[in-house]
């Protein structure tokens, strides 16, 4: 039969034959220290391991759990008190966990804000990249990878996107119907005639997390063809823009040549 012996400092194994009162001891083959000043010694052989302690070898069970701080973590709510605090607080501070992660309360879908841009001579791809920023809430201090803690994104005037060089007749949109032979390809100036909010929709997307987080960013973005939106309600402010090249130069041409 073993029985645990407790000391200010230390904790040792016995057994019951022993005679003597129990005295702290450790094994000096093994030692595996954890975290929080936490120490397990052991040793490795069952057969009548010896200690060294106070300067004699003493014969001791081969077990034994240090904790060095112990009182410094143990902190513990009186009972008179424990009617102020929450279940989860009732063994005193959480000393582990003590990276914020942001709650259910802290992304609430109403509370966030919304931001509205003209789309009208932008480049497409900075555009694009300036508005996934805002959507994925890289721009503020709480953002984290997993959660959404983006805004939501209104763009008005799809039509009027730019993009530079030939990409207006050699970028090209593919889709595919599932049926053998049902691939479509058409070109970016095409599209944006028939459907433009399509092309803002697919280099935003692009750039958003892929599954179900990225599927659920994805409906912060509204476009739409021309000027008016129909998210007055919600307030939206002029989206911010930082990127001095986003706005398409248009040649001039001189009249004295």
């Amino acid at each position: 039969m073993a029985i645990l012996c407790a000391s200010s400092s230390s904790y040792t194994l016995t057994t019951a034959t022993s005679t003597s009162s129990p005295r702290p001891c450790s094994a000096l083959n093994n030692r595996t220290k954890f975290g929080g000043g936490l120490s397990l010694s052991f040793s490795p052989f069952n057969t009548k391991p010896s200690c060294l302690t106070g300067g004699r070898r003493q014969k001791c069970g081969g077990f034994e759990v240090r904790c060095e701080n112990k009182d410094k973590y143990l902190s513990r709510v009186p009972l008179e008190e424990r009617w102020l605090f929450e279940e989860a607080e009732l063994e005193g501070p959480d000393i582990w966990n003590t990276t914020w992660y942001p709650k259910a309360a802290d992304h609430v879908n109403t509370g966030k804000q919304w931001y509205v841009v003209d789309a009208t001579d932008k480049i497409l791809g900075r555009l694009a990249s300036t508005i996934a920023i805002y959507i994925r809430g890289k721009n503020l201090p709480t953002f984290t990878p997993s959660v959404d803690m983006g805004a939501f994104v209104i763009v008005v005037n799809a039509e009027k996107i730019a993009v530079t060089g030939k990409k207006r007749t050699q970028k090209v949109y593919r889709r595919h119907s599932g049926r053998p032979g049902g691939m479509k390809v058409e070109t970016f100036d095409s599209l944006q005639r028939r459907i433009p909010e399509r092309i803002i929709e697919h280099a935003v997307r692009g750039m958003l997390p892929k599954g179900r987080l990225g599927r659920a960013l994805f409906n912060h973005l509204k476009v739409y063809k021309g000027p008016d939106h129909p998210h007055e309600a919600q307030k939206p402010i002029e989206l911010p823009i930082r990127d001095k090249r986003i706005q398409m130069k248009k040649k001039t041409v001189d009249s004295n040549t």
